[in-house]
């Protein structure tokens, strides 16, 4: 028992419209239950029990595909990032609402056997048991696979312990589904469709069960021919015995509606689903400034999203709340339901984004940014082209469609190369790729994410400066809101990175290009709204990586850092203001410094090497502020949970390219009182330009040894420097190691020289601590 709020407090509030923290507090402050008025019926009182006529099914978001090390299995530790819940009418409806919402390409309950090609009883059947004994992220649709593979009830309990009531409800969502297959379009009725979406079945999910040539929209225009459309019901913690004031709503299919649209000018706003790495709540960040910004210029703020952990499916942070699956059919539906101006995509990350081309062809009007230029920022030959046109730089790449192509396209610009999918958040399978036989193995091992489009091919920048640029645009002006550095170089994910607004060690030159090509770029996309490029910066050039006509991930960070609420300014300008007449059409440089820096959760995987790479990791950040660098950065690293020595030994083990960037680091640890420790290679480096250390062996040179030390309590703090074809071979033991004994590692050279400026600003003085209205007193 924990006498405080859980991780389940937020899904039971969503779930019945009681405010658990809200309550909560007031009763901390004296008040009982039968004072607080319950804000969903607004005559009864928080001590009237909740009671629901409806289910609520909530499914966690898992993203082990980024920790391809990790086992996928579940247990006493919990790995999920993220979750989405879903409201039906009976359990059936709500979980197969609720597999949809995962954005795992499921369209409801679906097999994961392929059922026309079936593997051999003597294969399926191990495979089905070991599925169902051993928890993991899918076990409940191996449940339904096991039922079709003949696995009686009783069988399925006893091996996964799932309760029979759970499994029967399967069982019928199994037997519905045998009775669609394989019929025609004019088999279906209205009374047969309607249970069928009772059921759950989405139109995409039914689309394959009919196969042949039915596509999803076939299914959804006989579906509205026949007159079968979802009703939406209200949330109402009453079961219905008193009126519900509040409007949050779920959709089911029955006769009764209670959504009410009115005539008001009104707008929808798409949320970001379930949070998962690359991913999180800073894109529910700018959807709830975007609705708070509308309420305030007199629209109807519409919420469309399925995540219960986030403050946008708060009831009353839009005039309307939608609690439904961001699918292509159910965001359709609300949509010819209330008849909207139009529809925010822009602030939700990739979830909405994927659907824009599919509500632009429906009639949708996509407020913001033109879908068409959505498309030229994210098709890469049309990307590579525009900044050719505007004269800018870009490291050269190329797409391809297969292995003979991507190997030919390798060959040409030379390795190392930087491989990724074609509409990618969070860096998913990005890699960087050195050699040929890599470039096989990964387009081998990754073709679930390379299914979706072309192979993007770019030549990698080695030991480049990455720099990040928000800017909004309002279709004449383009302002920049924030110039980020880069603390890790190049080739290291943006969302794994620690940045520092503004830059530190930049050269002005390069800033002023840095500004004046975003603000031409923009220009030429015709951004209205937020707009985020990276660029990298090598050998005193400037160039374009990518360009994401949307909101960032560091909108949060920037808004925070600047004073300024660029999402809340961005939903102006999509409405028609214009950032002159809000005076900020030029780019505002801060006085003092912010540092974001990222939390990382190699502790949940200890098998997983924690090295930095493409492929973005953390889950979470957190953000320093200060008159001077290392202050900032000191306060941002003991904000990640990271416990900065004041003195002690720090082993440092680096590989040949890392040496000399890095010395004068060291050397400035060493005159501040730290013990070097070093692995031979290093120690001889270190000797032979004066410093002083002391030598420690490897695992395999024999006792004592770094492992020895680490678990004696022995070293305080760890540089480790992987690189090149040997980054996930040398030295992981190091790594996962400190991970697992929680000793801070760093393995970036220029994390490290961050790192030693923050030890010695903690030495120099204790870090200030000011209001943040003192930093933005001028706004």
């Amino acid at each position: 028992m924990n006498p405080r709020v859980s991780r389940s407090s937020a899904l039971a509030s969503k779930a019945t419209g009681f405010p658990i923290a809200k309550f909560a507090a007031k009763l901390a402050v004296g008040y009982t239950l039968d004072e607080i008025p319950n804000d969903i019926t607004q005559e009864t009182p928080a001590s009237f029990e909740p009671t629901l006529d409806y289910v609520v099914v909530k499914i966690p978001r898992f993203t082990f595909e980024k920790f391809k090390e990790a086992k996928a299995v579940l247990g006493t530790q919990m790995k999920s990032v993220g979750e989405t819940m879903a409201i039906g009418r009976t359990f059936k409806e709500a979980l197969q609402k609720g597999l949809r919402s995962l954005e795992r390409n499921l369209t409801g309950l679906d097999s994961l056997i392929d059922w026309k090609n079936p593997p051999e009883a003597s294969v399926l059947r191990p495979f089905l048991t070991e599925k169902l004994s051993v928890p993991n992220e899918y076990r409940v649709l191996y449940v339904k696979d096991a039922i079709r593979a003949g696995f009686t009830d009783s069988e399925i309990y006893k091996l996964s312990w799932i309760d029979p009531w759970f499994v029967d409800r399967i069982h019928e969502i199994l037997d519905m589904e045998l009775d669609i297959a394989g019929k025609s379009l004019s088999w279906f009725d209205a009374e047969k469709m309607k249970e069928i979406k009772q059921y759950g079945f989405s139109d995409k999910q039914l689309a394959k069960l009919v196969g042949g040539h039915t596509s999803e929209s076939d299914i959804r225009s006989l579906r509205k021919s026949l007159g079968v459309l979802p009703t939406y019901k209200l949330v109402d913690t009453c079961a219905a015995e008193f009126q519900a004031k509040t409007p949050y709503f779920y959709s089911t299919y029955e006769d009764e509606d209670e959504a009410f649209p009115d005539n008001r000018e009104k707008v929808m706003i798409l949320g970001s689903g379930p949070n998962r790495i690359g991913q999180g709540i800073e894109f529910d960040y700018a959807c709830v400034h975007c609705s708070m910004s509308l309420r305030e210029m007199g629209y109807e703020s519409i919420m469309v999203n399925s995540n219960p952990e986030t403050v946008s499916t708060d009831y009353d942070i839009s005039d309307k709340l939608y609690f439904e699956p961001l699918t292509f059919e159910d965001v359709m539906n609300i949509y010819e339901a209330e008849k909207p101006l139009g529809v925010v995509l822009q602030f939700g990350g990739q979830t909405p984004l994927r659907l824009a081309l599919a509500l632009h062809r429906a009639g949708v009007p996509i407020l913001g940014t033109s879908p068409d230029s959505i498309d030229i920022a994210e098709d890469r030959d049309r990307f590579r082209k525009l900044i050719e046109q505007l004269g800018f730089l870009q490291p050269p790449s190329a797409t391809a469609t297969n292995v003979e192509s991507s190997i030919e396209i390798a060959r040409k610009l030379g390795y190392p190369i930087l491989v990724r999918p074609s509409y990618v958040l969070g860096g998913r399978a990005m890699m960087i790729v050195y050699n040929e036989g890599e470039l096989i193995h990964y387009l081998e091992t990754e073709q679930e994410a390379l299914m979706h489009g072309p192979i993007l091919i770019d030549k990698y920048l080695e030991n480049a400066q990455e720099i990040d640029v928000d800017a909004c645009g309002d279709g004449e002006t383009v302002t920049v809101a924030g110039v980020m550095q880069h603390i890790e170089e190049a080739g290291i994910h943006s969302g794994d990175s620690a940045m520092i607004l503004p830059p530190v060690s930049i050269d002005r030159s390069l800033i002023d290009s840095i500004i004046s090509q975003s603000i031409a770029t923009g220009k030429a996309l015709n951004v209205i709204g937020l707009m985020n490029i990276q660029f990298a910066i090598k050998d005193g050039k400037v160039y374009f990586i990518e360009v994401n006509p949307r909101a960032s991930r560091t909108v949060p960070f920037v808004s925070k850092a600047t004073g300024i609420p660029w999402a809340k300014v961005a939903t102006q300008v999509m409405m028609g203001k214009k950032l002159k007449d809000m005076g900020l059409d030029r780019y505002l440089e801060p006085k003092h410094i912010s540092v974001k820096e990222v939390v990382l959760p190699f502790n949940k995987f200890p098998e997983v090497d924690a090295v930095l790479n493409p492929e973005m990791k953390s889950t979470g950040e957190v953000m320093g502020i200060d008159d001077d660098f290392g202050h900032a950065f000191l306060k941002a690293e003991i904000a990640s949970g990271m416990s900065l020595p004041m003195t002690g030994n720090i082993l440092v083990s680096l590989n040949n390219d890392s040496k000399e960037p890095s010395l004068s680091a060291i050397k400035k640890l060493s005159a501040n009182k730290y013990s070097i420790f070093a692995t031979e290679g290093t120690a001889l480096f270190l000797k032979d330009n004066g410093v002083e250390c002391t030598a420690i062996k490897k695992l395999h040179e024999g006792r004592p040894n770094i492992i020895d030390e680490m678990k004696n309590g022995n070293i305080h703090l760890i540089f480790n420097t992987p690189s090149g074809e040997q980054a996930h071979i040398d030295d992981t033991y190091i790594r996962k190691t400190a991970t697992l004994l929680r000793v801070p590692l760093v393995t970036t050279v220029h994390g490290f020289n961050a790192m030693a400026e923050a030890l010695a600003a903690q030495l120099r003085s204790r870090a200030g601590v000011k209001a943040l209205q003192e930093y933005f007193k001028d706004k």
